[in-house]
């Protein structure tokens, strides 16, 4: 029998909080596998944190040295997760395996990956590591060259699971039908779970890499996410955080089915959407089944209020969509603490003036505002203009495109002015 490790590396980062994540490509990893008669075994380095309200949470943290290419900026950099001593002892707890999955999810999180890779290779040795997930697919040529890992697989590694076997040596056939990741024995504790009802967007705005990372939009049977969240909360989990990028769209055909059966439950659980609804599929029928499901975190997206902008970076939405999504949520129940909205500052040809009026727009609306830093992400327009204008070059270190290093560093905008209008967000969101 073959034995496996999946890892889920740390956060090294300037700040980070647990909004019910988990890693659910390392959960599809694991369920391809199940289908072999293997043995799985699972570190989560980011399964260390302090329970809040909704089984939200703050990770636990270690400071670290900033990387050199960060040395002179002015923040405190830290390791988000388990301590190393800890890692050392889950890994000195396993029985010998024949190879180790380690994903990996925000491009600028790459220390944390490269310092996992380099303490299973002290004490592994000779046994392969296949590095997958989002940097490994966004900066493959960066991974391949500098993070130490045998094979880097980009896109999705359980559809071409046998061929990356095969590439280190190992040949498996499955045997048995794939377990759901919640029933192989991963975690202790669940108190809250992400849920991805479908994958892809059917969108391609500007700044986002939804469509690099997923070609094509794909739906789940709703019968069969309604089984997995009837599951779940059988097991003890009280919060779901759904994660699509487009849980809204075609809603005839999915959510409403989904949530009209999760209505006739008595499953006293919780649900959230900290990945942003597109506001103009809100309809008072789904805004009503999801006050009857008990939504307690309602994020929507309008990155800007500028029109220009808006058609520019995809036309998802328009100020009147938001304004009226609003309105229905408010109707049928929600409060203005539920209801909260992103606003992208450091968009390219962004300017200042534009982020202040976003703000002063949402302030009159009445709904939590959640500043959002522009991020460069390979194969998005975004980045493509970036590279034409000379901003940046196609071989910047990734570690430079974290938003908080970014937006200081290339936006333009006066620190002093946006600590300013952070501060105003934050006395205003206080108040409500």
């Amino acid at each position: 029998m073959h034995r496996f490790l999946l890892i889920n590396p740390w956060i090294y980062d300037f700040a980070a909080v647990n909004m019910w994540a988990r890693p659910l490509g390392l959960f599809r990893v694991a369920e391809a596998l199940s289908r072999f008669d293997v043995e799985l075994y699972m570190i989560d380095c980011l399964d260390s944190y302090r329970l809040k309200r909704f089984n939200m949470g703050k990770y636990t943290k270690t400071p670290v040295p900033r990387p050199g290419v960060l040395k002179d900026f002015p923040r405190r950099y830290s390791r988000y997760g388990i301590t190393t001593d800890e890692f050392t002892e889950r890994l000195r707890m396993i029985p010998p395996v024949d190879a180790v999955f380690i994903t990996s999810v925000m491009t600028y999180w790459y220390p944390g990956v490269f310092e996992v890779i380099r303490i299973v290779k002290e004490f592994l040795q000779d046994t392969p590591v296949i590095l997958g997930g989002i940097y490994a697919t966004l900066f493959r040529d960066h991974a391949v060259e500098h993070s130490g890992a045998n094979l880097v697989v980009s896109g999705q590694i359980e559809g071409q699971l046998s061929n990356v076997l095969s590439s280190v040596g190992i040949s498996l056939y499955p045997v048995k039908q794939y377990m759901p990741w919640y029933k192989l024995g991963f975690y202790r504790n669940l108190y809250y779970a992400p849920i991805l009802t479908s994958r892809g967007c059917p969108f391609r705005c500007s700044y986002c890499a939804s469509s690099v990372l997923q070609k094509g939009f794909y739906l789940r049977d709703p019968d069969d996410v309604v089984k997995e969240i009837i599951d779940l909360a059988a097991m003890g989990v009280q919060d779901f955080a759904f994660y699509d990028d487009a849980l809204l769209y075609r809603a005839g055909d999915h959510i409403l089915p989904i949530l009209g059966e999760l209505a006739k439950r008595n499953l006293h659980i919780r649900f959230h959407t900290p990945n942003g609804l597109h506001a103009r599929f809100i309809s008072e029928e789904i805004a009503r089944l999801m006050k009857v499901n008990c939504f307690e975190t309602i994020r929507l997206s309008l990155e800007t209020s500028s029109p220009e902008r808006q058609k520019e970076t995809g036309g998802k939405v328009t100020n009147e969509q938001l304004e009226e999504a609003v309105t229905i949520l408010k109707k049928v129940g929600f409060t203005k603490e539920q209801i909260g909205v992103y606003l992208m500052y450091g968009l390219p040809g962004q300017s200042f003036e534009e982020v202040r009026e976003g703000v002063e727009y949402l302030m009159e609306l009445g709904v939590r505002i959640y500043l959002a830093e522009f991020s460069p992400i390979p194969g998005t327009t975004a980045w493509s203009e970036l590279i034409s204008e000379g901003v940046i070059k196609e071989d910047i270190d990734p570690i430079i495109t974290n938003n908080s290093v970014f937006s200081l560093l290339f936006s333009g905008y006066p620190h002093g002015e946006i600590q300013k209008l952070k501060d105003r967000v934050n006395n205003y969101n206080h108040q409500i």
